[in-house]
């Protein structure tokens, strides 16, 4: 009986989304049209459930780079309508399309000259009839079992919301880089702006030792720097290669006077090495492919500048 009960509200919703699809249109297209060439901030509005659904199509407009802001239409008219200037475009949610509150608003709209939107039920309302663009988000039924509470209409509201929200940033060129420049402590934020620049190794943090440092000396090194691996560097100070945690093992396999080896008999050399201003995520795509735990960053005069380990892309969750 449960289950009986959601796969039908569901199935009720699911068509509803659905039957917008045919409704798009040239109005559809005017209203994106209307808010990409919006000189101020786009301001949702909507009155009890559509109050929450405005709120959330504000929020998906502001993430996505379109200034949006939401207005409660009852604060409005005790003076909150001082959020709404000139050059703003209003969208106006209400199933109905005759909530009081927001009927009650309009003249003051009319005289600030805005252009305003709607998102309704009823394509005849008096909020219909007075909108710039009125898209028809009616639905043939509420998922309420008593065809009463909010469900469907809002579920509909909220579908044709993102569609505007998305057809908006799509018009607008908006690209992932520029998502993540507004979320810079999200997950793809970090993804797309941290450099290894900003998490390599440097200085006094990365291990260095000569070609002819005794192995003994280098695995003291290893140790001390906590990387796993040190570079190994000619007497110009450039790159030759490094010894890993893993040379170590092998070189246990084949040397009894391991500790006597000089770093340079048992180094790997051309070790991988990546740009400092490569994507953080790059480094992870690399460290991947190659089944490796660091990259090394090189100068002009290829001498380390330096080292981007695994742990360090752990840390800040860009793996």
């Amino acid at each position: 009986m449960i289950l009986d009960m959601a796969r039908r509200v569901l199935k009720i919703e699911a068509d509803a989304v659905a039957a917008l699809i045919p409704r798009l249109d040239e109005r559809f297209i005017r209203a994106v049209e209307l808010m990409v060439a919006c000189r101020g901030r786009v301001v949702l509005t909507g009155m009890g459930k559509s109050g929450f659904i405005a709120k959330k199509i504000a929020a998906t407009l502001t993430s996505t780079g379109t200034p949006a802001l939401y207005l409660h239409p009852a604060e409005g008219l005790h003076g909150d309508l001082g959020m709404i200037v000139q050059g703003d475009v209003v969208v106006a949610v209400s199933n109905s399309g005759d909530t009081t509150e927001i009927i009650e608003i309009l003249p003051a709209l009319k005289r600030f000259g805005v252009t305003l939107i709607s998102l309704v039920g009823n394509l005849q309302s008096p909020l219909a009839k007075e909108s710039d663009v009125a898209l028809d988000v009616g639905v043939d039924e509420e998922a309420c079992p008593l065809n009463l509470a909010p469900t469907a209409s809002t579920t509909a509201a909220l579908a044709m919301g993102d569609a505007l929200a998305v057809a908006v940033f799509e018009k607008r060129g908006f690209k992932a880089e520029d998502f993540a420049v507004l979320h810079p402590r999200g997950r793809l934020g970090r993804r797309l702006l941290l450099r290894v620049r900003d998490l390599m190794h440097v200085g006094p943090e990365m291990p260095v030792v000569s070609e002819e440092t005794p192995m003994r000396d280098a695995i003291l090194e290893i140790s001390m720097k906590r990387l796993g691996m040190t570079t190994v560097v000619d007497t110009e100070g450039r790159l030759t290669g490094v010894v890993t945690d893993g040379d170590l093992r092998r070189g246990l396999e084949k040397h009894t006077d391991l500790l006597e080896r000089r770093a340079k008999e048992c180094m790997t050399r051309y070790p991988k090495i990546i740009e400092r201003d490569e994507l953080a995520a790059r480094a992870v795509q690399v460290m991947e492919q190659h089944k490796i735990t660091s990259l090394l960053i090189v100068d002009a005069q290829g001498r380390p500048d330096g080292v981007i380990h695994l742990h360090a892309l752990l840390q800040v969750g860009v793996v």
